[in-house]
């Protein structure tokens, strides 16, 4: 381009530049003699009648959350422990004994209930015992120093130990459990000190609803004291298939390990939930958190701190379907109720001729249309007493009076709790050393398993044989000796053939394993 012709296109960008400036300001001039026209013909016009706004008084959430957190948060306390290990044993390729715990992927909702990560000592080696240290929390609801917390803080620990919020650094106090309830995981401890301690008020979980606002207090990762917010999510959420005192306040409060066994707490400032459990994918916070509800706690609260320390939940002896099925209504000729699915042998519901079959629809004339109100209302009753159960069999209305049982005795085995109730003179010994429940289609569907195959492990004994070979809770089991195990009567039935000296096989799906084929051998030497 020569200069000519360059300064000529520089002069029409200057023109055009100028007429834009020119055109903006007579557009601009004419837009302001309108706007002054439209404010001149508003004048002389009557007021609005609209109200004025205000401006509230400084009250804000923030202050009646900083409330609340001041006058609780001396009642929640800190809980260290101390527990020992036995037979560590590494499965091939883990680095560390508890690799499972920190990444067991989709299962950790289920068997991974949280509290601190474990600092481990191991002074003998891979295979001898370690000592475990974890976190929890807890909350004072007696200023004698009665503590609530969770049963599997406190569980199997050597050495517990509590730390106030008033105490300098470094002072703790030795605790001793009352008592513990292995179905809803609670337990009562206590420490002796020489002065009254700041008891936190317990508040009707009934009155929540969703949407309520509510306050978490404890000890995440350690951070003593920590406070968070967040709103009541849902109730009445049950997030382990098969645990019929369990029923949990959902909450996005943010919950993480070391929180376990503190307090969820009310704008009134009272205890409506103790916080348990968290469904995450990582083991720590992801917006839903479950709380055990007060009222729940206050029953089993005062039964631990009772004589026996222990609760005592009244059964007639019958199981049915956790899961409600309309086809089975439909096919036992019951428009609504709990149909037995099994009756324990010389259970009171046996000896008062209940079968299964029958449709159970009130309970002293009280419909019952869920297990979980038949439950609820058995449970609730004292062994010994008696009671008119109303069912349909064959289409007929009948009637039956059944003497309560204690549950823990009924379902010893069932439930693994020898000590809490079982037959002491001769408890059921297992062989194995495991406890096992079926597969529910939830839990099948969460790992990507076909529905009704396999056994997923509950509970290992400590020093038991399948701890020997490595099973760890959250295992799905498979086959035994090639035999398939698609129920726990299937398990009971291989494991009574079973003789000492004689080789046993697992085929078991490992506990975070997401592919239908990542199947692994455990297999060991019956004592």
């Amino acid at each position: 381009m020569d200069s000519q012709a360059f300064w000529m296109r520089l002069k029409t960008h200057r023109w055009v530049y100028s007429f834009s400036i020119v055109a903006t300001l007579a557009v601009g001039i004419l837009i302001g003699t309108v706007v002054s026209f439209g404010v001149k013909g508003k004048e002389g016009q009557k007021s609005s009648d609209a109200t004025p706004l205000t401006v509230p008084a400084p009250r804000q959430l923030s202050n009646e959350f900083s409330r609340i957190a001041k006058d609780l948060g001396p009642s929640v306390v800190n809980i260290n422990t101390e527990s020992t290990i036995k037979n560590v044993h590494r499965r091939r390729g883990q680095q560390n004994p508890d690799d499972d715990d920190n990444g067991g992927g989709g299962m950790d909702d289920f068997f991974n209930h949280f509290f601190g990560g474990p600092g481990q000592m191991n002074p003998f080696g891979d295979n001898g015992p370690i000592r475990e240290r974890s976190l929890g929390s807890g909350v004072i609801v007696d200023s004698k120093g009665y503590i609530v917390t969770n049963r599997h803080v406190v569980e199997k620990a050597d050495r517990i130990r509590v730390r106030l919020q008033d105490d300098p650094p470094g002072v703790q106090h030795d605790a001793k459990v009352i008592g513990e309830d292995q179905e809803t995981d609670l337990a009562v401890i206590k420490v002796d000190v020489d002065r009254p301690l700041p008891a936190a008020k317990m508040g009707n979980s009934d009155g929540m609803e969703v949407g309520d606002w509510v306050l978490a207090i404890g000890s995440p990762f350690g951070q003593v004291g920590t406070v968070t917010a967040g709103i009541v999510s849902a109730k009445g959420r049950d997030i382990v298939p098969g645990r019929q005192f369990q029923t949990f306040i959902q909450t996005d409060a943010a919950i993480n390990p070391g929180n376990s066994g503190g307090p969820l707490v009310n704008m009134n400032g009272e205890v409506i939930g103790i916080n348990t459990a968290i469904l995450s994918e990582t083991n720590a916070y992801a917006g839903v958190g479950f709380s055990l509800p007060s009222n729940t706690v206050v029953q089993v609260y005062n039964q631990l701190i009772g004589p026996e320390h222990r609760v005592a939940r009244g059964s007639i002896g019958i199981m049915f379907d956790q899961i409600e099925n309309p086809a089975i209504a439909r096919v036992y000729g019951a428009g609504s109720g709990v149909t037995i699915s099994s009756v324990v042998a010389g259970s009171p519901a046996d000896q008062a001729g209940l079968k299964v079959g029958d449709t159970i629809t009130s309970v002293d004339g009280q419909k019952v249309a869920k297990g979980s109100e038949l439950v609820a209302d058995i449970a609730s009753r004292k062994p010994g007493s008696k009671v008119d159960i109303g069912f349909i069999r064959n289409g007929k209305q009948e009637h039956a009076t059944v003497t309560i049982d204690d549950r823990a005795k009924l379902f010893a085995s069932r439930l693994g709790d020898e000590e809490n109730g079982g037959d002491q003179s001769s408890p059921k010994q297992s062989k194995l050393g495991i406890t096992v429940r079926k597969l529910t289609p939830e839990m099948a569907d969460r790992l990507n398993m076909p529905a009704g195959k396999g056994v997923v492990v509950q509970d290992v004994k400590p020093g038991s044989f399948g701890e020997d070979v490595n099973l760890s809770r959250g295992d799905v089991i498979l086959e035994v000796n090639k035999q398939p195990v698609n129920s726990e009567q299937d398990l009971e039935k291989i494991e009574s053939s079973l003789k000492s000296g004689q080789d046993v096989v697992f085929l078991v799906r490992p506990r975070g394993s997401t592919q239908q084929d990542g199947t692994i051998f455990m297999a060991g030497t019956l004592p």
